[in-house]
C-alpha cells in the first residue's frame, strides 16, 4: 500500500478536522491541516506532500496560486478541490489521482 501524505487547507476548522479523520481512516494516509495560506507554502517547501486538498472558504487567487505552486513542483503534488460529498467521493477523487492505489 502507498503511503499518501495529504495537506488540507481551509478556513472552516471543524471541517478540516473531519477531513483529517476522513483522510486517516484509510490506510497508509496521513493528513496535516493547515488554515493559514502562507504557513501552507512553508509546509509545502519543507515536507513530503503527495495531495493538496482545497477544502472551503479560502479566496480564489489563493486556490489559483496553490494550483500554480504545486504545478510547479514537478507535478509531484496533485491538488484536489473538496468542498463536500463525503468520504466516498473524496476516495474516488484520490483514486482518480493515483489509479494503482485501488488496484
Amino acid at each position: 500500500m502507498k503511503t499518501l501524505h495529504f495537506l488540507v487547507i481551509g478556513k472552516n476548522q471543524e471541517i478540516l478536522e473531519v477531513l483529517k479523520r476522513i483522510i486517516e481512516n484509510n490506510e497508509g494516509w496521513t493528513a496535516e491541516i493547515q488554515s493559514n495560506e502562507e504557513l501552507s507554502y512553508d509546509y509545502l517547501t519543507a515536507n513530503n506532500v503527495d495531495i493538496v486538498l482545497l477544502s472551503s472558504g479560502l479566496e480564489e487567487q489563493f486556490e489559483k496560486d496553490m494550483k500554480v505552486f504545486c504545478e510547479n513542483s514537478g507535478g509531484k503534488v496533485k491538488v484536489i478541490e473538496h468542498y463536500g460529498g463525503g468520504s466516498g467521493l473524496l476516495k474516488n477523487e484520490v483514486y482518480s489521482l493515483f489509479p494503482n492505489l485501488h488496484s
